[in-house]
């Protein structure tokens, strides 16, 4: 009997709509992006609103808080089953990614309340300091090697600032106003704000960021690739035409191993003399196949390998004996892609570029060293129609604010542009 009051606990409506309202708050940030609305006074209000209701819950809310921010912020990961023929497996994954988080989640909670019984504290300040610092080291868990989630990005968008002394500022002002339960140390905010940036830069005159629109389905047809590729190679004629220095095409835009293709290879040779040219596609060394980059310029052509591969997508996380099989029943035996083991920078016309494709992008190990500017390839395909996009633009965002880096972003499926300080710029 006791042990059914317990799960009982975590199940009833009240709990539920608690953890879902929070949540709700929690990701509205990435939808309202997604509609094209930007208030920071919305974004502001709403992650505040979330993190102090969440604070003041126990466990069971955190676990369903977590549950709920998994399906906000990562339902579209299961997206990328449907082209795999497996669409009965989308509900398992939304519903494993989402306990995962809730688990994380609850964690934070379990263990706040465990050291403050086991240390016999009274006081209502320190759980809550627990949960804090439980929040602030959120953001590097990485289920998977998966590092999308940070919880201080909700605050991107906003009159408050995304570095972590300022978010652990957040996380007290609210902590210690829960527990003097008085609104005047609320002010205690104000020391994280960080000024908007009320300037608007536009993309190089002689920079050319394309995006495409070639659907996941298509992309690896090759009686389509003839077409195809006669496309990009006009956008590339084009902006020759008009006079640019440099084009960025997205990622694996050239679905083959074109250090194989001879003739494409050649083509973008014989272009590259009069533009410089980025563009993804595959490399093939001999064993493995790489999903890189490719640097073409009037003396020379450079190959940048990715450095973070993409869990499941690209490479199996699981141990060998897993890995195989799970490659073998659902990715028809598929090889894994060989990851870098060094991050990439080239240099074009004297400017210097961090080569990043796709998810590595938003990861944190790209930035070492502060890059200046970043060129990313990405391809959505996989993920549209979904809030996917906008959750990785404001990752970009985030980066770009964080480290000052200027990102130069072409995509396929969705909409390519710059961000220089924090501010989107779309072509």
């Amino acid at each position: 009997m006791s042990n059914f009051l317990k799960m009982h606990q975590y199940f009833n409506t009240f709990v539920l709509t608690r953890g879902f309202l929070i949540a709700l708050l929690g990701s509205l940030f990435i939808y309202l992006d997604t509609w094209d609305i930007s208030y920071f006074w919305l974004n502001t209000l709403c992650a505040v609103a979330a993190l102090y209701l969440l604070l003041k819950e126990e466990q069971n809310v955190w676990f369903w808080a977590g549950f709920f921010i998994g399906i906000f912020w990562f339902w579209w990961i299961s997206l990328s089953f449907k082209h795999y023929g497996m669409t009965w497996a989308i509900p398992f994954s939304i519903l494993i990614v989402s306990f995962i988080y809730g688990l994380l989640f609850w964690s934070i909670a379990f263990i706040a309340n465990k050291i403050a019984a086991k240390l016999c504290i009274d006081s209502s300040i320190f759980p809550l300091v627990i949960k804090a610092f439980g929040l602030l080291g959120l953001s590097y868990v990485h289920p998977f090697g998966f590092d999308w989630f940070k919880p201080e990005l909700m605050f991107t968008n906003s009159y408050l600032g995304i570095q972590k002394w300022q978010f652990a500022i957040i996380l007290l002002s609210l902590a210690i106003t829960i527990a003097k339960r008085h609104p005047a140390y609320l002010a205690l905010l104000f020391f994280s704000y960080q000024p908007t940036g009320s300037t608007s830069y536009t993309i190089p005159p002689d920079i050319q960021i394309t995006c495409t629109q070639i659907p996941v389905e298509d992309k690896w047809k090759e009686n389509l690739h003839t077409d195809q590729f006669q496309i990009f190679l006009t956008l590339i004629d084009d902006a020759i035409h008009a006079k640019k220095s440099l084009i960025i095409l997205p990622e694996s835009v050239f679905p083959v191993f074109l250090n194989r293709s001879w003739d494409l290879f050649e083509a973008l040779k014989e272009r590259a003399q009069k533009i410089n040219i980025v563009t993804g596609a595959l490399y093939w060394d001999g064993e493995v196949p790489h999903n890189s980059a490719y640097i073409f310029t009037k003396n020379n052509v450079q190959i940048a390998n990715k450095v973070l591969l993409v869990p499941f997508g690209e490479k199996n996380p699981l141990p060998d004996f897993l890995s195989d099989w799970v490659n073998e029943v659902f990715y028809d035996g598929a090889v894994d892609y060989q990851a870098s083991s060094e991050i990439s920078d080239y240099t074009i016309q004297k400017d210097t570029y961090r080569n990043a494709i796709c998810f590595e992008a938003t990861s944190e190990k790209l930035y070492e060293g502060e890059p200046k500017q970043m060129i990313v390839l990405s391809n959505n395909g996989w993920f549209v129609p979904s809030v996917e996009p906008s959750l990785q633009k404001i990752l970009l965002q985030y980066y770009s604010k964080k480290y000052g880096t200027t990102i130069y972003h072409s995509v396929n499926m969705s909409d390519a542009y710059m961000i220089k300080e924090g501010t989107v710029t779309e072509i």
